[in-house]
């Protein structure tokens, strides 16, 4: 994977990262947005747009940091949703799907803010 987008987005969705992403590969789901990590090129746009902060190399993050947030990103494309009978895969880019409407069960069970 290349880059990831942690819990500091859940329930904030800026969405600047997906302006200035070049391969629209960032989907949003209910309460935060998720970086498909096959369509992702590695170049760093989403971190620089992002002001939370969220946005961020899978190689910089450490512990169990590192292990929540790129188990719940890969999860947003490689397990079923809540009320989805497939996983997502990998759909080619986000803006055509829209707004999925929904989150991985480790992100619908935080509390919201």
């Amino acid at each position: 994977m290349a880059y990831v987008i942690t819990d500091a987005c859940v329930d904030i969705l800026d969405r600047a990262c997906t302006e200035e992403c070049p391969v629209d590969c960032i989907y949003e789901g209910d309460r935060k947005m998720y970086i498909n990590p096959v369509e992702c090129i590695d170049c760093g746009a989403c971190e620089q747009a992002c002001p939370t902060g969220a946005a961020l190399a899978d190689r910089m993050l450490t512990g169990t940091d590192a292990e929540w947030n790129t188990a719940d990103n890969a999860g947003f494309f490689t397990e079923a949703l809540p009320g989805r009978d497939a996983p997502l895969g990998t759909p080619g880019g986000a803006t055509h799907l829209g707004p999925v409407g929904v989150d991985t069960e480790t992100v619908a069970a935080l509390p919201r803010t």
